[in-house]
């Protein structure tokens, strides 16, 4: 093996090691505090996490999957200024994605779904675009950067909290979180993956604030809004899932 392939490997070790510990303390408020504190802007953040993807994938896809990360994220922070929720700026978590300081909670669940689906809306939209640009030069890079923009907004609406799609399908019914849970663990038991362990960990915690009296109300939305997030959900999913079909076609013949 030469020097770059040790490097390589060094590198998805010691990160495949410190994945669990990165995800919890991304999700943690004294985290975020100490980015603030460290004056870490959304810049120097998105910097370091294309340097990160940059050793496994190349520069040019390393820059155009932050890009799609951020334009998901923009997505949630646009919805959180429309329905006046403060929010921080977006800051980075290299092989874990990006987050944003909410500063006060969603008055219910409804808002709640708003705000997550903001992300999906836009980052779809980053995907179709990149998409639209494969089409028309017929690049490999924005084939691939279109489908892994459609697979990670995919991913994130599986109905399993606090992923998009498990804030989103509780005002619809907290019951799709059950099959969400299952097919969580059935990605889990493919792909062993520590972060998916850790949010269907923090999905249990979920369960239970959900269930307590303090929420009671929080979840009785009326029918028209349930209806209204349950027919955009589904049909991001479906578009996403062919957006992404598309996207690979191109690329089976390298995959191969």
């Amino acid at each position: 093996m030469d020097s770059d392939g040790k490097k390589t490997s060094t590198f998805k070790k010691w990160w495949g090691l410190a994945l669990p510990f990165v995800f919890l303390l991304g999700k943690a408020k004294w985290l975020l505090a100490l980015l603030k504190l460290s004056k870490l802007s959304t810049l120097l953040t998105m910097l370091i996490a294309v340097w990160a993807y940059a050793q496994l994938w190349g520069a040019p896809f390393a820059l155009g999957f932050v890009c799609l990360i951020y334009i998901h994220e923009m997505g949630h922070m646009l919805m959180m200024r429309k329905m006046g929720i403060k929010a921080g700026a977006p800051l980075f978590i290299p092989f874990v994605g990006a987050v944003i300081a909410m500063k006060e909670l969603p008055k219910n669940a409804w808002v709640e779904s708003l705000v997550a689906l903001g992300g999906p809306l836009l980052g779809t939209l980053g995907a179709a675009v990149s998409l639209v640009i494969a089409e028309y030069t017929k690049s490999n890079l924005w084939y691939a950067l279109a489908s892994t923009g459609f697979l990670i907004n995919l991913f994130n609406m599986l109905p399993v909290s606090p992923l998009d799609g498990g804030r989103i399908t509780g005002v619809i019914s907290r019951w799709f979180w059950l099959p969400g849970f299952g097919l969580g663990f059935l990605l889990f038991l493919k792909t062993h993956s520590p972060i998916l362990f850790l949010i269907l960990l923090l999905g249990c915690l979920s369960l239970f604030r959900s269930a307590s009296k303090q929420n009671a109300t929080y979840y009785d939305i009326p029918a028209p809004q349930r209806m209204g997030v349950a027919a955009v959900y589904f049909t991001l999913l479906f578009l996403m899932a062919a957006g992404m079909w598309f996207a690979d076609q191109p690329l089976k013949g390298l995959i191969a």
